[in-house]
């Protein structure tokens, strides 16, 4: 029972704190499945799902040590586009997929070598890629600068337009019935050694819930009544991004996501078919910050236009930063809480727009009582408690 004087505004089977495309992808799939869903979310959604390029790119962003988590997003590729179809039946509008593949580029020699050496690397998990010299890479897309020496095409790594992507979320959310409350999360409440529900940051608000799930990025940190190991799990990273937009008469000048790397920075180019181009991103360990910088701007233009210099004819429609939320060993965290009633689904780091589709297909398994796909069992949150000491080591889900 509440608290006297506090106001219960909704009860439900399933509360989720969190409104990006991993809160909203569940609280979709979860509300098909015919339960009573509510969404809670301050209304804009947008640390991080707003802010974010919609690469669909398992395989060319693998990197040495983190085969668990190529794994799950292996997965979650070959998920992603029957996910995409559901949605667009429900939303009644297109999510921008775009299944061009991804070229990744070297800019100079040590780039190359570098590129190289993840490419022996990715080869040896058997990852599908085809190696090109510059001048095919030049004919793949004919506006890349002179510079390029090489680089590798990955046709099954694709993108989607996240903020289509988002909206149309938002769109089957409602066509679903899930109630929609305006604010933040403040705790989760626990009642006889279960979650109850959770309250509001207006001191007063009570929703009574079955069962809460937490997908709420970088604010999970601030939710009482998470344990303490989760919430200091997950750290914000910051990311800055630009949008560029053809001026009129200009044809395409990209026709798939292009990553590069430009005397070891890192740069991508992703085209969307209203002909944008998003150029991104920056990783920066610098808290809750989310002011786009004079350096950022230039560093990313700067590296942009060495690969492909007919960016100077573009118009620079935005300049804009998100975060990411990121835990220690870069893998998300998804399952149950170390409290019965309490699932958690955060930590998505730069796999968010990937990933949501089979986030939602393992919360939604928890919730129905049947177990995640196998590739998440790495990504227990209850591993961060373990390190931590404070639950025993064991098979959990």
């Amino acid at each position: 029972m509440p608290a006297k004087g506090v106001t219960v505004a909704d009860t439900a089977d399933v509360v989720v704190a969190g409104g990006g495309v991993i809160g909203t992808a569940i609280a979709w799939q979860a509300a098909v499945a015919g339960l009573k869903v509510t969404l809670v979310d301050p209304g804009c959604g947008d640390a991080a799902s707003l802010v974010a390029a919609g690469m669909l790119a398992p395989a060319s962003e693998s990197v040495f040590g983190e085969e668990p988590l190529l794994a799950l997003n292996l997965r979650a590729a070959e998920r992603f586009p029957g996910f995409v179809a559901e949605l667009e039946r429900a939303a009644g509008q297109p999510v921008g997929l775009r299944r061009e593949g991804t070229l990744a580029l070297a800019y100079d020699p040590g780039d190359q070598a570098a590129l190289a050496r993840l490419t022996g690397f990715r080869h040896s998990l058997g990852l599908g890629t085809r190696e090109l010299d510059g001048r095919s890479c030049r004919q793949l897309e004919p506006f890349l600068g002179p510079d390029v020496l090489g680089g590798c095409l990955f046709e099954s790594d694709w993108s989607v337009d996240n903020r289509r992507y988002l909206a149309a979320l938002r769109l089957a959310l409602r066509a679903a019935g899930v109630r929609a409350v305006p604010g933040r999360v403040a705790g989760v409440c626990v009642a006889g050694g279960r979650a109850a529900g959770v309250r509001l940051d207006d001191g007063a608000g009570l929703i009574e819930a079955g069962t809460v799930v937490v997908a709420a990025g970088t604010a999970t940190a601030a939710i009482a009544g998470l344990p303490g190991p989760l919430r200091e799990a997950v750290r914000p990273v910051k990311g800055q991004l630009l949008r560029l937009r053809h001026p009129a008469g200009l044809p395409p000048v990209l026709g798939r996501t292009v990553r590069a790397a430009v005397r070891g920075q890192d740069v991508y180019l992703v085209p969307r078919a209203d002909g944008e181009i998003v150029v991104g991103a920056t990783c920066e360990e610098r808290g809750p910050d989310r002011t786009v910088t004079a350096g950022a701007v230039h560093d990313l233009l700067r590296d942009a236009i060495s690969v492909l210099p007919v960016v100077t004819e573009l118009i620079l429609a935005e300049a804009c930063a998100g975060l990411r939320p990121a835990t220690p060993d870069n893998g998300p965290m998804v399952g149950t809480a170390g409290i019965d009633g309490l699932l958690i689904a955060t930590g998505h780091y730069r796999n968010g727009i990937l990933l949501s589709a089979a986030t939602a297909d393992a919360v939604l398994a928890l919730l129905t009582g049947r177990p995640p796909a196998q590739e998440w069992a790495p990504f227990s949150p209850l591993r961060f408690a373990r390190a931590a000491g404070t639950v025993a080591s064991g098979p959990s889900r």
